[in-house]
């Protein structure tokens, strides 16, 4: 259970902090691919990319079974997490608003990635809280316990973990992204748009070429889709589809300036050797994505607020998704 001193720290800023501290998507989305693809193409620029894998990664006990599994080309999961935070190095940690299970399969040739709502009723160590809060009361790999925990599943990559800081650029660096709108809106008007730089507008089923503050502000929307956040999840991954569309160029664009923006955005359990072997093995399967989330129902718990609580049978229903996918 957390003190109320790590209940404090957890939450420093989270009251007065801008609107825009609470964008909380696609960089995860855009980052993750690049550290996982990117940095297997190109020939590896190997000096400059060594220094900068140096400093975002983080073994855990996961890593050394990730890489057998992935030389071994079997299929594989991680955990994106991205926080609320600007960089990774400020003063209070945040919470990861964004949580999806990808699962990478090989031999299918199909990668699935299964949003998790940040506001998902989760016990972490005996004590109810919001899913989000995992991470912000303990590590990366207490996000990862949540999560496994939760479905009744093992998360066998490890995980990636960026906050919202590199979110314009990262989607600049790949040459924008190119989305099909869900549904027709306009930024002008939605609160989460209230610090934007510009305000855009969007048809349903018309495609866009995105650079990142277009990408941003598409990713921030909340209250003018009817599904609300999980019509937000959804955006999240179509965005992640664009860049994966354009990830064969990615190599190209490992300049410092890029080395170093991830350098202060990334952190993560996954080696050099995985990142290289799904690079080579695995890039099929990246370039076919499916998608999936787990929807709960909306309830009031007193001091936790609002929260989506899941029910076993769309528990159940998420479990044996992943586990399928995970089928050797």
């Amino acid at each position: 259970m957390p003190t109320r001193e790590q209940m404090r720290s957890a939450n420093k800023g989270k009251q007065n902090r801008p609107k825009k501290h609470r964008i909380r998507h696609t960089i995860l989305l855009i980052i993750g691919l690049l550290v996982l693809i990117g940095l297997g193409t190109g020939g590896y620029a190997y000096y400059n990319m060594n220094r900068t894998i140096t400093k975002i990664q983080n073994p855990s006990q996961t890593t050394k079974k990730a890489d057998k599994i992935t030389a071994n080309k079997k299929p594989v999961s991680y955990l994106l997490l991205g926080t609320d935070t600007g960089e990774l190095g400020r003063d209070y940690k945040g919470r990861t608003d964004t949580m999806i299970v990808m699962t990478v399969n090989p031999k299918t040739n199909v990668t699935t990635m299964t949003s998790i709502a940040r506001d998902t009723l989760a016990t972490v160590n005996g004590q109810q809280m919001k899913i989000n809060a995992a991470y912000a009361y303990g590590t990366a790999d207490s996000a990862m316990a949540a999560v496994e925990n939760l479905l009744n599943i093992k998360i066998n990559g490890g995980y990636i973990l960026v906050n919202m800081g590199g979110l314009v650029k990262m989607v600049d660096a790949v040459g924008g992204v190119d989305v099909t709108s869900p549904l027709t809106f306009t930024t002008e008007g939605d609160d989460t748009q209230a610090d934007s730089k510009s305000q855009y507008s969007f048809t349903a089923n018309q495609t866009y070429h995105m650079d990142g503050n277009e990408a941003l502000a598409f990713s921030r929307m909340r209250h003018e889709d009817p599904n609300g956040d999980y019509g937000r999840q959804m955006r999240q991954q179509l965005i992640l589809r664009g860049v994966l569309k354009n990830s064969a160029s990615v190599g190209s664009l490992f300049n410092d300036s890029l080395l170093n923006t991830l350098s202060n955005n990334v952190q993560t359990d996954v080696s050099t050797s995985s990142m290289k072997n799904l690079a080579l093995s695995y890039r099929s399967a990246l370039g076919n994505i499916k998608q999936d989330q787990m929807r709960g129902t909306t309830q009031n718990m007193g001091s936790l607020g609002s929260v989506e609580v899941m029910n076993q049978t769309e528990i159940d229903r998420v479990h044996d998704a992943i586990s399928e996918q995970m089928a050797e």
